[in-house]
């Protein structure tokens, strides 16, 4: 749609809207609210086809100066748990894909170098993983079992732990992005330089698939969302670096909001890996089909969510966008 037709499109719904930000005029909370959506939907297709305008700078505008107007004066919806994670936050994800995906390569890289090292250093390994934890899985491997890490504690306290562990370890790397956004991909680097020369290890072992079918049973996504964590920490830090069309400290504002919700949408999955670490994993018993059926079913979760679902449900918005009958002016009435 061409920038000017989508001005006379929605013009006076954005005029609307100013005139209660300014309390010029007044409308029923709720729909001040759908008000709301609307603006950060047509928000959101002014940065895809129109960065840089002036269209774009207005609705900048007047969506940050509503925000809290508009939160205090309406109820919170008992359905916002739900429509949360369908739409307000896969909508938001579609937004950061790229950081997304300079995290993934991040980490991808690094896990490489991690395998690279250990295999032309002998001592690489331990100094990453520590004597401690190398001694116990040569002992393991001694006594038949080279998994039984996984089996020490009962199931709850496993995964308890576990989960608490992770998402303490996702808060910290998303956190360190405030250092300009480098803090949360070095936490990136250090896990996927620990995760190549840990896999390589057991493959020096002639354990790699065993490793492979057990770990990944819960690090599919355990990993996964670190990545996420680290995303959100390059949101968080790309926020104060930059502001764009927002003074910096509105950009920094939005970047914390915006990052928050991508760290809050990754605590079911750290529930979900918990839950696999504690009570899954522990199975080395089980039959390869199913370990590749769980791996497989994780990494398609992931990816659905965070990558697929998001694309889907912003083409979908721009069609509606494109089908929307154009409110008529005056003139035309």
């Amino acid at each position: 749609m061409r920038e000017a037709a989508f001005i006379k499109q929605n013009k006076d719904k954005w005029l609307k809207f100013e005139n209660v930000i300014n309390n010029k005029s007044q409308i029923h909370p709720d729909e001040l609210s759908s008000l709301y959506i609307e603006i950060t939907d047509h928000l959101s297709y002014a940065q895809t086809f129109y960065p840089g305008s002036k269209t774009l700078g207005y609705l900048n505008y007047i969506a940050s100066q509503s925000h809290q107007i508009i939160y205090k004066s309406k109820k919170e919806s008992s359905k916002r748990f739900i429509t949360f994670f369908t739409k307000e936050f896969p909508l938001l994800m579609y937004q950061y894909q790229k950081q997304l995906l300079i995290a993934f390569l991040v980490f991808m890289l690094f896990t490489l170098i991690g395998a690279y090292s250990a295999a032309n250093d002998g001592a690489f390994v331990r100094s990453i993983l520590g004597d401690g934890y190398v001694n116990m899985t040569l002992e393991n491997i001694e006594k038949g079992d080279p998994m039984g890490v996984y089996k020490e504690q009962g199931e709850f306290n496993m995964f308890l732990g576990i989960t608490i562990n992770n998402i303490r370890f996702a808060l910290i790397t998303y956190i360190l992005g405030a250092l300009f956004s480098i803090g949360s991909l070095v936490k990136i680097m250090q896990t996927g330089i620990m995760l190549g020369s840990f896999q390589y290890f057991f493959f020096t072992k002639d354990l790699g698939w065993e490793s492979v079918r057990t770990i990944w049973i819960h690090g599919t996504i355990e990993i996964s969302v670190i990545i996420i964590a680290g995303c959100a920490g390059m949101v968080l830090g790309n926020g104060i670096l930059f502001p764009r069309t927002y003074s910096r400290l509105e950009s920094f504002i939005k970047g914390v909001k915006n990052s928050l919700k991508i760290i809050a949408s990754t605590i079911p999955f750290f529930i979900i890996a918990g839950f696999l670490e504690g009570y899954v994993t522990r199975h080395t018993e089980m039959p390869d089909w199913l370990a590749v059926l769980i791996i497989g079913g994780s990494l398609a979760l992931i990816v659905f969510y965070y990558v697929i679902y998001p694309r889907q449900l912003h083409k979908k918005q721009q069609l509606n966008y494109i089908h929307t009958p154009k409110t008529p002016t005056l003139e035309e009435e």
